[in-house]
């Protein structure tokens, strides 16, 4: 494998079948020919952009030169410019006008940050002034980088082209490339296929590296290397700083109760399969699970994507917002990115209401920047054609914005109530079968729920814990005994449950769900008689 495997040969056609690059090529060649005189190309990786942009440079006619400038070298042909943005400039402005030339700007970014000085305020102004000459001549500037600084003053004159990370066909690509011989490519079929979902999301970088690794230890890949791959994407979805790569060997045996969730989701999990694509059926767009604290949303989610046997990806909101202006819409694209290039996926968005919820009130204080990452992201919640299922948890969802809710941000919107008798027994059941599974039978489980009325499902869990506490903590005949009934019941005494504490916020909470129609996720009739109680109150 050479490093120049992993980009577009030259003598592949632009838009031909050899080229990985095919629609980004066709896009770049036909906004070259019109002359669009700014571009800004936004990608994680520099050397396949450059190629993409070499490669359209021979196929226009006439061809065009490519002239590239960095603040450490300054321009490659001559060395000038070096360290300073406005003398590059200088040089596009006084090239002749006849000359086909691709002029690209490596990171410049950081100059086209607010707010804007002496050094950086010239750089903005010299850019206007070329894209009003360049529309006039044979001249096209590229500004090249991973991240999107895009001041006001140049969004009218800009034209932002997203390089996206290797999509199934390009990774199959790349694969081929980077194996010398079919004879090192021990892997067919089913566990192809494998490969290929395994380096979803990974630069081609990564993927050249991984393989290469893979190569040099024992001169072939085959299905052991699939677990390194997936080792080498949590590592990189973690370096972005705003997703985090779940595992997650949740079943549906890990939840007690909530039975409508779980034939809905049960429902579902052929639903991003080709056969469900050729049946006609559409992909899932998402779930909002809205409920009391503990009542078991978290695990909902994960839950969901290991019964799809899909990978997880949690979406840390905090970290969507960045203190510099630009910064977090950057951050937003770059989530969206990943997400659709690891697709199909599950994307869990937790607490989604802490992120938002200010946003009704009008006090989020941030000049703007929280509706503007809002906007993005329903906008593609709704548009979105690639099959990422999107799981929103939310305790306070009547801060949420209504447009989050309307029809077509979700599939469904379940509501998680505190568990009935009957479901806290599952709940007991669930835990005590997993603690002791030889034992389980031996606990009053009818006894503990009747004790445990109004507990949450993260409380139940709670009790069983400190029940195992009591327990360990306690000698019989020098020996530390076993957990029994009656150490958990004495650890339901001893909790004041959360219901106790916030009965105020749980009913208005029961009453926006009665209100709203969400749908209930338990079956039982005991909950749902209660939720019809507040939408038609005596």
């Amino acid at each position: 494998m050479t490093e120049n495997s992993l980009q577009p040969k030259a003598g592949d056609a632009v838009g031909g079948q050899n080229n990985p690059f095919e629609a980004l090529t066709r896009q770049l060649d036909l906004m070259i020919r019109a002359r669009y005189p700014l571009l800004y190309i936004v990608g994680a990786e520099e050397e396949p952009v450059e190629a993409v942009i070499d490669q359209v440079a021979l196929q226009v006619t006439p061809a065009r030169r490519v002239l590239r400038w960095d603040i450490v070298r300054g321009w490659e042909d001559n060395g000038s410019g070096k360290g300073s943005a406005m003398a590059a400039l200088d040089r596009i402005g006084k090239t002749a006008v006849e000359e086909y030339t691709i002029f690209v700007l490596r990171d410049l970014h950081p100059v086209l940050k607010y707010p804007y000085t002496e050094k950086n305020a010239p750089v903005v102004r010299e850019l206007r002034n070329l894209t009003r000459e360049l529309k006039r001549s044979k001249k096209t500037i590229i500004l090249t980088s991973h991240a999107l600084e895009l001041p006001e003053e140049l969004k009218e004159e800009v034209t932002v082209i997203d390089f996206p990370l290797p999509n199934v066909q390009e990774i199959n690509y790349l694969i081929s490339h980077v194996v010398a011989g079919p004879e090192q490519l021990q892997v067919t079929g089913l566990a192809r296929e494998q490969l290929v979902k395994a380096c979803q999301g990974l630069s081609r970088a990564r993927i050249g590296r991984v393989l290469a690794k893979a190569l040099a230890a024992k001169q072939q890949i085959n299905e052991s290397d699939i677990d390194g791959i997936l080792e080498e994407k949590q590592q990189a979805i973690r370096q972005t700083g705003i997703l985090e790569f779940v595992n997650s060997r949740e079943s549906l045996k890990s939840v007690g109760g909530l039975d409508n969730l779980k034939q809905w989701v049960k429902m579902r999990q052929d639903a991003f399969t080709d056969e469900a694509r050729r049946y006609g059926i559409p992909n899932p767009k998402g779930v909002l699970l809205v409920g009391i604290q503990g009542t078991g949303k978290s695990l909902s989610a994960k839950t969901i994507a290991s019964e799809w046997r899909l990978p997880l990806l949690r979406l840390d909101t905090g970290r969507l917002f960045g203190g510099l202006v630009g910064e977090s819409e950057s951050r937003v694209r770059q989530m969206i990115q990943l997400a659709e290039a690891i697709a199909p996926c599950v994307l869990w968005i937790d607490e989604i209401d802490k992120a938002f919820g200010n946003i009704i009130s009008g006090g989020d204080g941030d000049s703007g920047t929280s509706r503007r990452v809002f906007g993005s992201l329903i906008t593609w919640m709704q548009e979105k054609t690639s099959p990422v299922f999107i799981v929103a948890t939310a305790n306070n969802v009547r801060i949420l914005p209504a447009e989050l809710l309307r029809k077509g941000r979700f599939d469904e919107i379940f509501f998680l109530n505190l568990p009935s008798e009957l479901e806290r027994q599952d709940i007991f059941q669930v835990h005590l079968q997993r603690l002791r599974p030889t034992r389980f039978r031996e606990f009053d489980l009818g006894v503990l729920a009747k004790r445990a009325e109004n507990f949450s499902g993260a409380e139940i869990e709670q009790v069983v814990i400190d029940g195992l506490y009591r327990a360990f903590g306690t000698f019989v005949n020098g020996q530390r005994r076993d957990l029994t009934t009656e150490d958990i019941l004495r650890s339901i005494e001893d909790t004041v449950p959360l219901v106790a504490i916030a009965r105020s916020q749980i009913e208005d909470l029961k009453r926006w769900a009665a209100e709203a129609g969400a749908k209930t996720a338990s079956n039982d009739s005991q909950l749902i008689d209660e939720l019809k109680r507040y939408s038609n109150p005596k």
